[in-house]
């Protein structure tokens, strides 16, 4: 598969100047994570003056998990934030309501190998995109790939964020070559850092680089 047309998500950042550092690089989207129970929960450590810096270019994302509607769009608000992500067990209902409040959504799902694209069905009309993370027992940074084969069964004409234990290797090999339906974009996490909610900016330089070559 051409890595060169996909699109590039750093998640899971809160130092500011890592955040400079990483948004120079101009990666399409950076996800900022609004979870108290993530270890690269940002509140406290950003600001909106922060996020507002950030190049144009760059589309910022609200990562939450279980939250209500109400405090989403506060922070939607507060941030100005260009997407929210919904990484927990929202409901289609709830997806409608961000929908009709303006909100663009990416809604992800924890894949394993009893995942059924089914799942998926309900959340078309109200989704702009869907991403695939692997399950495990925490809500995303998990660090692990899941079988990137089960993409196969997925027929949904929703753009979709391929995550999971996204790393220079995995990116590079066979079986990410062979991966279909192609993803609209990758979103990096844990293969990228050095401790968690701080970016190698090395590593996501070489990132940059193979999907702009």
């Amino acid at each position: 598969m051409e890595m060169k047309d996909l699109k590039i998500k750093v998640c899971g950042m809160r130092d500011p100047e890592n955040i400079r550092q990483v948004a120079a690089l101009q990666p399409d989207y950076m996800g900022f994570i609004f979870y108290e129970g993530s270890k690269r929960y940002c509140e406290g450590y950003i600001t909106p003056e922060l996020l507002a810096e950030l190049p144009s270019g760059i589309q910022k994302v609200g990562v939450f998990v279980n939250e209500a509607t109400e405090v989403i769009r506060a922070t939607v608000e507060r941030y100005d934030l260009d997407l929210v992500q919904l990484h927990g067990r929202e409901t289609p209902g709830q997806c409608r309501e961000l929908k009709e409040a303006g909100i663009k959504l990416i809604k992800a799902f924890s894949v394993d190998d009893r995942f059924s694209f089914e799942n998926t069905l309900l959340y078309e009309r109200y989704c702009d995109y869907f991403l695939f993370d692997t399950r495990g027992n925490n809500y995303g940074g998990n660090g692990t790939a899941f079988d990137w084969e089960i993409l196969k069964g997925n027929f949904s004409p929703i753009p979709y964020f391929l995550s999971g234990g996204l790393n220079l290797d995995n990116l590079q090999s066979k079986e990410f070559e062979k991966l279909r339906p192609k993803p609209f974009a990758l979103d990096v996490n844990s293969g990228f850092e050095i401790e968690p909610g701080l970016k190698d900016v090395e590593k996501l330089k070489r990132l940059m680089a193979l999907v702009k070559s």
